[in-house]
């Protein structure tokens, strides 16, 4: 059976979308990794005395300037103009260069109402985005950044947008000092080396330090005090058994993508370090297609830092193609005079027919990569190049207005003209695969299920790409019927250690034989990610559920769980889901102390208000619960579980009028809802009874599985003098729910209020049959007969 889950007592998990890398003092080869792990880091600058080639290459790449302080240096080579004054939000900024400092200024008119020194450059391919210090240690992006290639200032939060999952509300902006734009919280480690945020969660406050800034040779290498003590105690001609280094040449296809990964994905860190050379999902998950910053095709429609779409890239695995193999270690492209290299290595037949191949004559200048691997510009401002290497789609544009390469150079040419040219190529039909599973990503994003069997087929296949299968899954978290469990059970065995962990959480609720057995299995699965992914769904069963071999192997599991949760500790999400840790536990105060902990680090988080409501409420503090739904409700006006929670709060109090108000603004939400729709028939029917039928209509409809709402709606019809169509509803009622007592008393009591007391003796003889070993219903029907038979 499937625990209750009702929007009142829902527990989510938070992912965020953090970026960022941690070196740990560790090693793959064999080198003494005890001595390793306690060298000391030597700075970029002791590399070049011996690898003085490879220093000048890094040295000025974007790797190398991934971070700058804001100097007199950096003001004479860039030569920035100051900008002009762009409004933000409600005030207008300025960028001024004075002499060798850079200030922002905040301004109403001509008065200056605040100014902020300008520290720190970031970027600089195709964007400069800029730091000051603020408060508590934190450095902030300001909300002024500037593009390279058109030379001009812009709003730098209207470009990271949040999408949203009702397409009926606009994208927005966040506000430029959210914590997600705070260096220290969301970008920090892929612009510095070796950095330590030192962050003090009882005075939330930042004593963060590094040691150089940009990425620099020992973030890949490792520390290299060992490596330069090592050789130079070298004999001449004397050959080291071990270099004291993580030796990156020696990286398999898998380990070269994932030392890249950790700063080119959008991710969730599950450690609290990371070392090049490690199994990415041992230390970080990823967000795939069920992420709203994908169009359903898996096209980029914000910043996802590339892993997801090359993790798409049907390419990889036929062959050892990897990062490496077309960049350099310090982000240099290596085919940038031959940018068909890489491919015609494969594909040899293309290159020698290259006019025939892409359809073009040889002064369009087309490469490899300008079908394959468009670089398309979103918000205006940043580039990037899609990873997935798939052909042209132009259909899928018509469909999901995602964007496609032929329209990206003729952007003066329709979609439909497009995909007329690709539909009579001799492969035309290529883009139908892509098609029907972009239309399920995109059914199962609004909830629909009409092709739930589809869905479980893409998910059941290997040969399905583990992005599509990953993302079904995760997506599914909303499909209501058990059906998925077998399926996802099955995806439990996936070679894909992702679609593993997906399904992992995705059993999460529910408890049967099989799900239990097959999430102990998982919980000694070779990956992390998959490792605490099914703890996590072990958590909510009783200790009485396992023997004391099955717990020993659970308690392992949540040592890491509990480690993942806290491996950053100014992250608010993490402390969330310590909380849900926490409650499923039935640790109540440790659970409030860090949904209060959530709230403190970010405000605006509503999950855990939501969730240390329903906890207040269960301790009786209900006047601090309805203040922690008021503040989610003053945050996100109409959320649905919000205010659910509050309606049911009020009702609970006995304050009608605020109750009504809040149940009525999640039917607006969700015109599905069926608790609020039966608790608003109950709130109203004193007044309308008409308004009371229409929303004891909406649950029953909503949830016609359940009798209770039936059984409502008939009791309002029947108040409402609507007697035949009570009838028919509890008939149908009682046909599918034979004990269901409520409904058979009910249509007694009609019979009997309209003098027939013989349907009624009939009803109630029959249901005696019908209600198998319910002792308490057979008496209970027994007395009721015995009544009637003496009237």
């Amino acid at each position: 059976m499937k625990t209750n889950k009702s929007i009142f007592y829902i527990l989510l998990l938070a992912f965020p979308t953090l970026v960022g890398i941690a070196i740990s003092c560790q090693t793959n080869n064999k080198a003494d990794k005890q001595e390793l792990a306690s060298a000391e880091y030597a700075g970029s600058v002791s590399c070049r005395e011996c690898h003085e080639r490879f220093y000048k290459l890094w040295e000025p790449s974007y790797h190398g300037k991934a971070m700058e302080p804001i100097n007199a240096a950096f003001i004479e080579k860039n030569k920035l103009p100051d900008s002009e004054l762009i409004p933000v939000e409600s005030s207008h900024y300025q960028v001024v260069f004075e002499d060798t400092t850079m200030v922002l200024y905040e301004k109403e008119d001509d008065k200056i109402l605040n100014s902020y020194q300008v520290a720190w450059s970031m970027g600089g391919h195709n964007v400069y985005c800029f730091l000051t210090p603020l408060e508590k240690g934190k450095l902030q992006t300001i909300p002024l950044a500037y593009d390279m290639n058109r030379k001009t200032w812009f709003n730098y939060p209207e470009s990271a947008v949040r999408h949203f999952y009702d397409e009926e509300i606009e994208d927005e902006a966040l506000p430029w000092k959210d914590a997600m734009y705070t260096f220290n919280t969301g970008c920090y480690s892929c612009h510095i080396s070796q950095l330590s945020t030192n962050f003090d969660l009882g005075t939330e406050t930042y004593h963060t330090t590094w040691r150089e800034a940009g990425i620099n040779c020992e973030t890949c290498h490792g520390p290299a005090e060992e490596h330069i003590r090592i050789f130079k105690n070298l004999k001449e001609g004397e050959e080291p058994e071990d270099v004291g280094l993580i030796v990156t040449k020696k990286f398999t296809q898998e380990q070269h993508n994932a030392s890249c990964a950790p700063c080119h994905a959008k991710m969730t860190p599950i450690t609290p370090s990371y070392t090049p050379g490690n199994k990415y999902f041992d230390n970080y998950d990823v967000a795939t297609l069920e992420d709203r910053d994908f169009y359903p095709d898996g096209r980029s429609l914000g910043e996802n830092y590339t892993l997801t779409s090359w993790m798409m890239n049907p390419c990889v695995p036929k062959s050892k193609l990897h990062c490496v193999t077309c960049h350099t270690s310090s982000g240099r492209d290596r085919n940038k005079d031959n940018p068909n290299n890489s491919c015609i290595s494969c594909h040899a037949d293309k290159g020698e027919n290259f006019e025939a191949h892409t359809g073009h004559k040889p002064e369009a200048k087309l490469t490899c990569i300008s079908c394959h691997m468009p670089r398309r510009e979103f918000v205006g401002h940043f580039m990037r190049s899609d990873h997935s290497f798939r052909p042209p789609m132009p259909e899928l544009t018509i469909r999901f207005g995602s964007p496609n390469a032929c329209n990206q150079c003729h952007s003066d040419k329709s979609p439909e003209w497009a995909n007329k040219i690709v539909k009579k190529r001799p492969n035309g039909n290529y883009q139908e695969e892509t098609l029907q599973w972009a239309q399920l990503i995109k059914e199962a994003r609004d909830n629909n299920w009409e092709n739930v069997d589809l869905m479980f087929k893409y998910i059941g296949d290997e040969k399905t790409n583990e992005v599509i299968r990953t993302s079904l899954i995760r997506l599914m978290v909303n499909y209501p019927e058990t059906s998925k469990l077998k399926i996802f059970i099955k995806a439990l065995q996936s070679k894909s250690e992702l679609v593993r962990s997906a399904a992992a959480s995705g059993l999460s609720g529910y408890h049967t034989l099989e799900t239990k057995k097959a999430l102990l299995k998982a919980c000694e699965d070779e990956i992390r990610l998959v490792r605490i992914n099914a703890v996590s769904s072990l958590l909510s069963y009783t200790t009485a559920s396992f023997t004391k071999e099955e717990q020993t192997i659970i308690d392992k599991a949540e040592q890491e769980y509990v480690i993942s949760m806290t491996a950053r500790p100014d992250n608010w999400s993490a402390h969330y889901n310590l909380g849900i840790y926490h409650q499923n536990k039935g640790n109540t105060t440790k659970a409030i102390n860090s949904y209060e902990t959530a709230v403190r680090l970010y405000p605006q988080s509503l999950m855990p208000l939501i969730n240390s409501s329903i906890l207040y409420s269960y301790k009786g503090n209900t006047a601090k619960a309805a203040e922690n739904l008021r503040l989610a409700i003053q945050y996100d006006p109409d959320n649905e579980a919000a205010n659910l929670n509050y309606g049911l709060l009020m009702a609970e109090m006995q304050k009608m009028d605020d109750a009504e108000k809040a149940l009525r603004t999640v039917l607006k939400t969700n015109k599905e809802n069926a608790t609020a729709a039966y608790n608003l028939s109950v709130i109203v029917s004193q007044k309308d009874l008409n308004e009371a039928c229409e929303f004891s209509k909406i649950a029953m409809e909503a949830e016609p599985q359940d009798p209770k709402f039936a059984y409502t709606h008939a009791y309002f019809l029947n108040q409402n003098k609507q007697q035949e169509k009570a009838i028919e509803i509890l008939d149908s009622t009682i046909q599918k729910n034979p004990d269901h007592l409520a409904s058979i008393f009910l249509l007694g009591n009609i019979y009997l209020e309209s003098g027939n007391k013989g349907k009624t003796l009939q009803l109630y003889e029959n249901s005696l049959k019908n209600i198998g070993n319910n002792q308490q219903a057979t008496f209970q029907l027994q007395q009721a007969i015995a009544q009637i038979k003496q009237m």
